[in-house]
């Protein structure tokens, strides 16, 4: 569904250089696997067009757009935290880990950050989180993509090592194709011990 911009308040950001950091996530709700984070610095001499959340693109249009911003942007870095830390910290905790990663690998470094979402994820810079992010400012959007991109890879190379899971269609996500895939063949050790559904399954071994 259409994010409907006049739901929130208009974006107002006080930084006004041009190294600011957009940031976000994907992985957090996926039963296996790392939670992947990126941070980008848009050129502003490079304005890409087309940049929106990554949920509402296709495919083709995401990796199209992934090559633009790793070619035009100023500065990027995807960075992630693993399932064994999401297993140890909890997501929330390893979701805000994998976003500092993102951030402090950056070079030039940020001077400010919009992060998506409703939390800062605990690093010294300023910066606001901005609910819908990657729908309302380019620099999140941004993130947004390549963050997706790059969790679907590694999604895809787990799929060509256990087919069997359906790990290119639900990218890991709790469907039930993968609960099932979960039931019959057990869990593997990317598997994220943590979440309920996989409990149950090693509770059964």
């Amino acid at each position: 569904m259409p994010v409907n911009l006049s739901d929130f308040p208009p974006l107002e950001i006080t930084y006004t250089g041009e190294r600011l950091a957009g940031v976000d996530e994907v992985g957090r709700g996926p039963l296996i696997g790392s939670v992947v984070a990126a941070a980008v610095i848009l050129d502003p001499a490079r304005p890409i067009e087309g940049l929106t959340d990554s949920k509402k693109l296709t495919a083709r249009k995401r990796e199209a757009l992934d090559g633009l911003i790793r070619e035009q942007a100023l500065a990027f870095v995807v960075a992630e935290a693993s399932a064994a830390e999401v297993d140890q910290l909890n997501i929330y905790h390893a979701t805000h880990l994998a976003m500092r990663r993102a951030i402090d690998g950056l070079a030039p470094a940020a001077e400010y950050l919009l992060v998506d979402g409703n939390r800062l994820p605990r690093h010294p810079l300023p910066g606001q989180a901005v609910v819908k992010g990657d729908a309302r400012h380019p620099a999140i959007a941004a993130a947004s993509i390549i963050a997706k991109v790059a969790r679907d890879a590694q999604m895809m190379a787990l799929d060509m090592r256990y087919p069997e899971y359906g790990f290119a269609r639900h990218k890991g996500y709790p469907t039930k194709q993968h609960l099932e895939a979960l039931a019959a063949h057990g869990p593997l050790a990317e598997h994220r011990r943590s979440f309920a559904p996989v409990q149950r399954q090693l509770a059964l071994l």
